[in-house]
């Protein structure tokens, strides 16, 4: 099942926007978040509903049915697991049409003791995501009447995986204590470009997954904040700016991390792309009523009235609202790791009558990362890296 390229611009839209907020290393989901908003828009009147709906870049009155087109496709998308969840207290009684737009087996029921609830949905979460997220992020009390919630689980392994070293870095930072590294070489060397876009150069390397499901990993210029280094990536997405890719680079220093030279060897060899990247583990929280304004949500957190009269007569606010993610990026797969040194003598000047290219890509110091569907190029989850998981320290054995 497709999904409305308007809908997949608003998400990628709201990835953006919620980049240009973010300063450090961090991991965010915007489809995980932007369902749940267009519901409540579904719902929401007044002040509210067109906050919402300027939130997510389409009417309130498509927002329901474009919510559940979302859900639908990334729900066929193979590697890609998606939940929806809805909790009330029985006293609280929904308008009917607004339920029937949700998931008919997604309504759970609140009991008011909170720490009862609180376990039956940190279950739900960790079910959802298959252990990879633990606990619900949300604030129960007394007075929760509904907790409308979402889960979004991607997995992929590449179609070429690397191969772990230490990295190599003169970023100080990352110098202090060794950082686990990831190589490899291909002969594939449009995977990698350079955009040139209005806020700098920035280097885009794709990362292909067995599944549809890549990752794109995105090096601006040393100046550039994270949320301009990945808006450069919804924008070339987007098709905004032109990215010249690696058959088409010149020689020399093209682009941040980016370098392409001519190599003499010893027998013909096609042009290669070797990559050089950081392997990361990171978890963040988000409040989202911190970023009220970028979420549509500024008059729907006044609890003094209600704002959701299409979702229930009871006055509704929003008391809390709130993101737990994950991301892990690696060689994935096991590897053993052994380490082998030859001493090798001149035996004579080699024959160097040819001639081929190489282009190498660095990401050795912070660079973003967009996870999406190859396809609809519905970005998923996107992230800053900062701290890259430390080098293993292997126990080397005297004997062998």
């Amino acid at each position: 099942m497709g999904v409305a390229t308007s809908t997949v611009r608003a998400v990628n839209e709201l990835t953006a926007q919620w980049a240009d907020v973010s300063e450090s290393g961090t991991v965010f989901s915007a489809p995980g978040v932007w369902p749940l908003l267009a519901h409540l828009a579904a719902g929401a009147d007044g002040v509210a509903r067109g906050e919402l709906a300027e939130a997510l870049g389409v009417p309130a009155r498509q927002a329901a049915d474009a919510a559940r087109e979302l859900f639908a496709a990334m729900g066929a998308m193979r590697g890609l697991d998606t939940a929806l969840g809805l909790w009330t207290q029985r006293t609280l009684e929904l308008k009917e049409e607004w339920e029937a737009g949700l998931p008919s087996d997604a309504h759970g029921v609140l009991t008011g003791d909170p720490a009862v609830d609180h376990q039956a949905l940190d279950a739900w979460t960790v079910e959802r995501t298959g252990g990879l997220i633990d606990r619900m992020p949300v604030t129960l009390t007394e007075d929760t009447r509904m907790v409308l919630a979402s889960a979004l689980t991607m997995r992929t392994q590449w179609l070429s995986p690397f191969r772990e070293v230490e990295l190599e870095t003169a970023y100080e930072p990352w110098v202090t204590k060794p950082r686990l590294g990831l190589w490899r070489s291909s002969a594939v060397l449009d995977r990698v470009g350079v955009a040139d876009t209005p806020r700098g150069w920035v280097t885009e390397l794709k990362v292909l997954g067995n599944n549809a499901l890549d990752v794109h990993l995105l090096l601006g210029e040393q100046a550039m904040t994270p949320g301009q280094v990945l808006g450069a990536g919804i924008g070339i997405l987007a098709g905004r700016y032109v990215v010249a890719r690696g058959p088409q680079l010149p020689y020399g220093n093209v682009g941040p991390g980016l370098r392409v030279e001519k190599m003499r060897c010893t027998r013909p060899e096609p042009p290669s792309l070797e990559v050089t990247t950081a392997a990361f583990h990171m978890n963040a929280s988000h409040d989202l009523l911190k970023l009220h304004r970028w979420f549509g949500l500024t008059a729907a957190r006044d609890t003094s009235s209600g704002h959701f009269p299409g979702i229930s007569d009871f006055p509704l606010a929003i008391g809390s609202a709130e993101q737990s993610t994950m991301a892990k990026f690696g060689a994935l797969g096991f590897e053993a790791a052994a380490v082998t040194a030859f001493d090798a003598v001149a035996g004579g000047l080699p024959d160097l009558r040819y001639v081929t290219t190489r282009i190498s890509a660095a990401f050795d110091r912070p660079f973003g990362f967009l996870a999406l569907h190859r396809h609809t190029r519905l970005v998923l989850t996107a992230g800053w890296v900062t701290d890259p998981l430390p080098f293993p320290a292997y126990d080397w054995e005297d004997e062998c």
